[in-house]
């Protein structure tokens, strides 16, 4: 049994270098992957350092190479399926290309999101993903790209910028929906968000920080405008940040003298929050009220009825986001671009055609 007190010491390169009677040179090129050493002697060291059970030292190899091997990405909500599909997507890419990944959650707060970036950046990752939580504030952001830090933007672009960012094609996804809803007969379309606000509603479009949301907003109102419906902000709701606000939001909404028929609900979190509130008010869908969410979570295929769709392929957008900052990384020439992942509209049994 190990003496706890004297724990065994680790396994040194010159220890490998010994065990397989080649140079200690000779062992760190092996080891360290760089440099010409024939197969023979590739083999030898491999397996004395397998023996040996040798663990490479990250700090010292990062000194050595200007690399870390190391990826960081930083989440707006890692409890949203909708993140950590994307980071499972990420990290996939990341371990084909032989980096590891650090996992940051902020919390959609800037506060955090900036402590997240900072700690990184002092860990020596070499590439960065982040989702920025407000798209009007990146000072930070841009530091990273002064220090020479590849960086590359999920879920949320910022133009001024001049970074890749990998997106969803949230405008056109939020107009499929609604054209959806509205070839249905509704005429009465509310969209609930978990972005925070003063009162809850919406006076100006382009005051929403979060680019993804403002653009989904933009699909949502661009449908109705069409469709010669009065007043399209009316039934937008922001601050659904929990069950009991999103339970505020619909007996708001629901007590309305015109209330809306359907709900489009922003992501994954606030169409369950919402499918839960309308069970609370003993709600039937879609009898009583009909509605859609974005991203094919697991709660939307389970419940009765199982809930329409919009299918954002968020693995594919977390793979690409995390094989784009790679390139970046290995210095591929590549012109700055905001890749657009495209969606597709999922009809299950939540939406009802009206005349009301």
């Amino acid at each position: 049994m190990e003496d706890s007190a004297h724990p065994k010491r680790s396994v040194t390169v010159a220890d490998v270098a010994k065990a397989a009677k080649v140079s200690k040179a000779t062992a760190a090129r092996v080891l360290g992957g760089y440099g010409v050493v024939s197969a023979k002697i590739t083999d030898r060291v491999t397996a004395a350092a397998a023996a040996l059970e040798y663990r490479p030292n990250e700090l010292a190899r990062s000194m050595s190479t200007g690399r870390s091997g190391i990826i960081g990405v930083v989440v707006g909500d890692i409890e949203n399926s909708f993140f950590s599909l994307a980071v499972r997507g990420i990290s996939d890419a990341a371990r084909l290309a032989g980096f590891n990944v650090i996992i940051a959650n902020s919390g959609e707060e800037l506060d955090a999101e900036k402590s997240a970036v900072d700690l990184l950046i002092g860990k020596r990752v070499d590439g960065l993903i982040v989702t920025p939580a407000r798209c009007d504030s990146f000072d930070h952001l841009q530091h990273v790209r002064r220090a020479g830090v590849p960086l590359v933007l999920f879920d949320r672009a910022i133009p001024e910028l001049d970074v890749d960012a990998v997106t969803g094609d949230d405008r056109d996804a939020a107009i499929t929906a609604t054209r959806y809803l509205i070839g249905q007969g509704h005429r009465r379309l509310a969209y609930v968000s978990a972005m925070d606000a003063e009162d809850g509603g919406l006076t100006d479009i382009g005051r929403i920080s979060n680019s993804a949301v403002r653009e989904r907003v933009e699909g949502f109102v661009s449908v109705l405008t069409e469709a010669g419906l009065p007043n399209p902000l009316h039934y937008i709701r922001l601050g659904a940040t929990n069950q009991r606000q999103t339970d505020d939001v619909i007996k708001r909404l629901l007590s309305d003298n015109a209330a809306p028929t359907a709900l489009l609900a922003s992501d994954s979190l606030v169409g369950l929050r919402i499918f839960k509130s309308l069970q609370s008010l003993g709600l039937s869908i879609p009898k009583d009220v009909s509605m859609i969410s974005f991203l094919d979570a697991d709660w939307t295929n389970v419940t009765v009825p199982p809930i329409t769709i919009v299918d954002q392929r968020v693995y594919e957008m977390g793979k690409l986001a995390g094989e784009r900052l790679i390139a970046r990384i290995e210095r591929t020439p590549l012109a700055v671009e905001r890749l657009r992942v495209g969606t597709s509209l999922v009809v299950r049994g939540s939406v009802a055609a009206t005349d009301r």
